[in-house]
């Protein structure tokens, strides 16, 4: 069976070389019967390659069953999973049978198998390894033969640095890792599934049928799906049941996409936040700020240089410079000396103190001392209102707190 044939028969739309890639790897790995761990953001329809993988393997007349891990409470996982005896815990009244011996012979479709408990963790790799487990309440060991195909939209190997999840577990279960690729990086297959959607659903609810002008399809194309097919499915739904101009212009797709964030500041700045702020936030304000300063100087001085010869300008000069030297804070330097503006026509002469280039000391670039001077001037200029400086960092009061006991500030 080719690609083509699998996207028919299971329902899948669309033509990305990545999807493509994703169906061929399910269909080489399906004949054989290793687990596999499939990757993917949520909504981007992981479960439907675990059927395929199923359905195309030796198991396809054995069971199958979807178990969502974390859907299931903490205390009760490991019943579900393996089963309990009789009397083993309050509430087991008879003994039960687990998922993994309902399904013997067949496939177990784990999702957000990242949310088990790190105990459940080790029974589900002690039956992966042997293929044996123990009932909840009971010394006996019992046999099983299922194929584990595991998924989740977490990433996996972070959870394992963190301790989060089992190492040993994380490399027997991605045997064959298989990721599938969120909607935004299928762009192509984005108004396909949107037009399959939306005849799915006037068919459904008897509606007329939809169309989208030129400008509606970019909009749509270029959104970044974070819900990827599910979203976008909920978006149609919406649109068949709600929208009474049934020819969709730009702004009329725009009511049921909601807004994204238009920040690309490598930082964030949303001040009601009360998480704390890293040492990299602080500096990249620092450096923001400098920036910020330099394209003013550099103004003020083009400014001056443009109107040097002009003598009806020399009182505005002179008010341009007197700005830049009392507003500008300049790092550690020689002493300063005069510097003379010469009005050309009656040879007037203003005096500002400058302080000269060549004799500049290389100004500290620690971070700490950044920090430290950022926030000494948030309290002079709040007169030492705490709450009030932290607003003006953008961080939180009790970041303030910390840093200021960190740094010795009185």
């Amino acid at each position: 069976m080719d690609t083509q044939d699998i996207k028919n028969r299971y329902g899948i739309i669309g033509s990305s070389p990545l999807l493509s890639r994703a169906i061929d790897i399910a269909s080489q790995v399906a004949p054989t019967d290793i687990s596999v761990l499939i990757t993917g953001e949520s909504g981007s329809g992981k479960e439907v390659f675990s059927h395929i993988i199923h359905q195309m393997s030796a198991r396809k007349h054995g069971p199958f069953i979807a178990v969502n891990c974390g859907a299931i409470p903490e205390g009760t996982i490991d019943s579900e999973l393996f089963g309990h005896e009789k009397g083993s815990f309050t509430g087991a009244h008879e003994a039960r049978k687990g998922y993994f011996e309902v399904v013997n012979g067949g496939t177990i479709f784990l999702d957000e198998v990242a949310e088990l408990p790190l105990g459940t963790q080790a029974r589900l790799l002690r039956i992966l390894e042997s293929g044996e487990y123990l009932r909840v309440g009971s010394s006996k060991v019992q046999k099983t033969d299922v194929r584990v195909v595991a998924a989740t939209n977490m990433d996996v190997y972070d959870a394992v640095r963190n301790g989060k999840f089992r190492e040993d577990l994380y490399y027997r279960l991605s045997t064959v890792p298989l990721k599938i690729p969120p909607l935004r990086e299928r762009k192509e297959d984005i108004y396909l599934l949107f037009r399959k959607f939306i005849a799915d659903f006037t068919h459904k609810y008897r509606s007329p049928s939809v169309q989208l002008d030129g400008d509606a399809q970019h909009i749509l194309t270029n959104y970044s799906w974070p819900g990827n097919v599910r979203q976008l499915k909920n978006v149609a739904e919406q649109i068949a049941v709600l929208e009474k101009d049934r020819n969709l212009n730009a702004q009329s797709i725009m009511q049921y996409i909601p807004q994204e964030s238009g920040n690309n500041l490598p930082m964030r700045i949303n001040r009601d936040t009360k998480d704390d702020f890293s040492e990299r936030d602080i500096l990249y304000k620092v450096l923001f700020d400098m920036k910020r300063d330099m394209v003013e100087l550099k103004k003020l001085v083009a400014e001056i240089i443009q109107n040097g010869g002009n003598s009806g300008s020399m009182a505005e000069n002179h008010q341009i410079v007197k700005q830049l030297y009392q507003n500008t804070e300049f790092p550690t330097m020689a002493p300063a000396v005069p510097l003379v503006l010469h009005n050309m026509e009656n040879d007037k002469k203003s005096e500002y103190n400058y302080v000269p280039h060549s004799e500049e000391v290389e100004e500290s670039l620690s971070l700490i001392d950044k920090e430290s001077d950022l926030i000494k001037k948030a309290l002079k200029k709040h007169k030492g209102k705490r709450k009030l400086a932290a607003h003006e960092l953008g961080i939180s009061e009790r970041t303030l707190y910390r840093k200021i006991k960190e740094l010795n500030l009185s």
